[in-house]
């Protein structure tokens, strides 16, 4: 209750009494004049005319007293109210009513607020014309809790606090509150490392001369780079530089795709000497340690992901990914292959047992990697169980699995995720392969059990998903599959213990055809070196052709999606599935490849639903158009020519027509 209410409450009690008051005393005066002059009629009659007089005068000055007090009530209340007007016409603050019905109309708005729109007629508007956040505002908001929301009205922000019981809006303008706090956030300082990708491959054979020109012309172009963006850039060693600008000059880059990338890599083809560059930037925390160290994971998340790319990061959101848009070029050596094998030895003689498993649904790949780490362990003397879900594979994958059963020494080790997850063991190892999302493997929740025990060996790029922190990491974007990373290891294993049966050997050369499309794609010189590695081991190529042979139906059904051919842009096609139609990934997956061997098609996308509800996207390409950051902005991830995302809770329509939007929108960024 407010100070003023109390205030007109005392003065109506205060004349209440002062009536009451003066009653009381004539009552008692005339009583005791009576008594007192009884026996004297004389005095009686003095007395009785003075206390008229006196009654006349208390009435008149009870009187003046009264007309005071409501003269006193009647400014107070006229004050009040005009209070009340002025401060809804000359509050700085913007009031809004609107009406009770659905549409919540507007009825009035004071002065301040209709200044802000000038001419424009704001009564009669329905909430959602003036603005559409400010009506889901006031739908949202509940009868006893004023609740509040940032809103734009023309050029103005504004706060927007709704009482929803009296159908009123306040909005108090923060604009000046809004560019501030958007001036500090663009000059929080923003820390960077630029790496020459495979400088150390293409300078190692060339003259002084030769390397002295290339690193002034690279020098000059990123200095000039960094000083029409207003940054400080330094070269701190041969291969590497340092970037320190403000955030806004990020923003700006971020704007232009970061440009430099393809000037590099142009300029230095140019002189016949392609280099490429990896750059990690990270702005947004107030801690200037903590954005050197995200700068320095956004760079390795670059090179991770083969290189010739930007990852950007602000504060804890997620990395922005730019370039990456050519096929990263093989620099790696059998050194590291070497060590890598060494260092799965030393890892494997540490724990007692030994786990591997591939992604869900494992293609040959998948599976022949497993199969070359079992192999790996039982050459160290280690018990090692290939995690798998024999109730939902493949049919190529079944076929194997039908000849892993008749033989000994593997079909004991095969074990499902529910069993190994309930089974494992406190020293126990865990080896993912061609896979590196947790969500994606055989078994999250065998991983989440061991996630400070894993070892991660893969060819696809490193997503944003990754384990926080693997004993060993092994990704290789330039490999043409992970069985081929395994076989390298292999070679390096002790020489007296009993290499690749047959059957590994044939299902890891499987696994390096399968994803090659017959050694066609990505297929470099080290594929064809661990194919003939696994040749002398008696890898057999009629078993391979046995092992992925199609069935009439699949290929039927293969004939089927290829018959829905929708043409995205010129150059890129894309296959869609019926909703209520489910299809294996595999048969998908090869009308992807499919499509690509069709005239005039670059990259293609082949849309289904699962028989678990999930639509499933296979993306290819020939190398020229960059499917892996469209699989990556729908949460899938892969190469930049194969790559895949699954959807849940969407149908194959809704995923089409999300795909095209975003694939047009690459290509039209490209463009520019």
């Amino acid at each position: 209750m407010s100070k003023k209410k109390l205030t007109n409450q005392n003065l109506l009690a205060l004349s209440s009494a002062a009536k009451l008051g003066s009653a009381g005393l004539l009552v008692l005066l005339v009583a005791l004049i009576l008594v007192q002059f009884l026996d004297r009629p004389e005095d009686l009659i003095f007395s009785l005319s003075i206390i008229v007089l006196l009654v006349l005068l208390s009435a008149y000055l009870l009187n003046d007293l009264l007309k005071q007090a409501n003269q006193h009530l009647y400014d107070l209340s006229f004050r009040e109210n005009r209070g009340q007007q002025e401060a809804l016409i000359k509050l700085p603050m913007g009031i809004l009513l609107y009406s009770a019905d659905k549409k919540h109309k507007i009825e009035w708005i004071n002065p301040r607020l209709q200044r802000h729109f000038g001419d424009r007629e704001i009564l009669g508007l329905t909430m959602s014309q003036l603005n559409p956040k400010l009506e889901q505002l006031v739908i949202s908001s509940s009868e006893s809790k004023a609740q509040s929301q940032v809103i734009q009205l023309e050029s103005a922000q504004f706060r927007a606090f709704v009482q929803r019981d009296l159908r009123i809006i306040y909005l108090l303008n923060i604009t000046d509150l809004v560019q501030l706090q958007q001036k500090y956030e663009s000059e929080k300082i923003a820390l960077g490392q630029i790496f020459l990708d495979n400088y150390d491959e293409i300078t190692q054979t060339m003259a002084d001369r030769e390397q002295s020109n290339l690193d002034n012309y690279v020098t000059n172009q990123l200095t000039d780079w960094a000083n029409n963006n207003a940054m400080f850039l330094k070269r701190i060693s041969k291969d590497r530089f340092i970037v320190v600008a403000y955030a806004r000059s990020l923003q700006q880059l971020e704007e232009n795709s970061f440009g430099i990338l393809d000037q590099i890599r142009k300029g230095t083809s140019q002189q016949n000497y392609p280099l490429t560059l990896s750059i990690g930037l990270a702005y947004g925390h107030d801690n200037l340690a903590q954005v050197a160290e995200e700068a320095q994971k956004n760079l390795d998340l670059a090179l991770g992901r083969g290189g010739d790319q930007v990852v950007v990061r602000k504060g804890e959101e997620p990395a922005s990914f730019y370039g990456g848009n050519t096929n990263p070029m093989e620099k790696r050596t059998r050194v590291r292959a070497r060590m890598i094998s060494q260092a799965l030895r030393d890892l494997f003689d540490q724990a007692d047992h030994l786990y591997v498993m591939g992604h869900d649904r494992p293609d040959m790949d998948s599976l022949g990697a497993c199969l070359g780490i079992h192999r790996i362990a039982q050459m160290n003397d280690k018990k090692c169980q290939i995690v798998i879900d024999q109730t939902e594979v493949h049919t190529d994958i079944a076929r194997l699995l039908t000849l892993i059963d008749q033989d000994p020494t593997l079909k004991d080790d095969l074990i499902s995720p529910k069993k190994a997850v309930e089974t494992v063991e406190k020293n126990s190892l865990l080896i993912m392969v061609d896979v590196s999302k947790p969500s994606l493997s055989m078994s999250p929740e065998l991983f989440q059990k061991l996630a400070k025990q894993t070892i991660i060996i893969d060819h696809h790029r490193r997503g944003e998903e990754f384990p926080a922190n693997p004993i060993l990491v092994y990704i290789e974007p330039y490999a043409s599959s992970a069985s081929e990373l395994v076989t390298e290891m292999i070679e390096y294993q002790p020489k007296s213990k009993q290499s690749l049966s047959k059957l590994e050997a044939t299902a890891l050369l499987a696994g390096i055809s399968l994803d090659t499309k017959s050694f066609t794609l990505r297929a470099g010189t080290r594929t064809f070196d661990a194919a003939s590695y696994l040749r002398s081991l008696g890898a057999d190529g009629t078993m391979i052709q046995n092992l992925l042979k199609e069935d009439v139906t699949a290929y039927i059904q293969q004939s089927h999606l290829i018959s829905t051919i929708e043409m995205i842009t010129p150059h890129v096609a894309v296959c869609a599935g019926e909703d209520d139609q489910s299809y294996d990934s595999v048969i998908a997956a090869q009308a992807a490849d499919t499509l690509l061997s069709l005239s005039n098609i670059q990259a293609g996308f082949v849309l289904t639903k699962r028989d678990d509800d999930v639509v499933a996207i296979s993306a290819r390409s020939l190398g020229d158009f960059n499917v892996q950051v469209i699989m990556e902005e729908m949460g899938g991830g892969g190469h930049l020519s194969n790559a895949a995302t699954q959807l849940k809770q969407t149908t194959v329509s809704a995923a089409k027509k999300e795909l095209i939007a975003i694939t047009q929108q690459k290509v039209e960024d490209i463009k520019q």
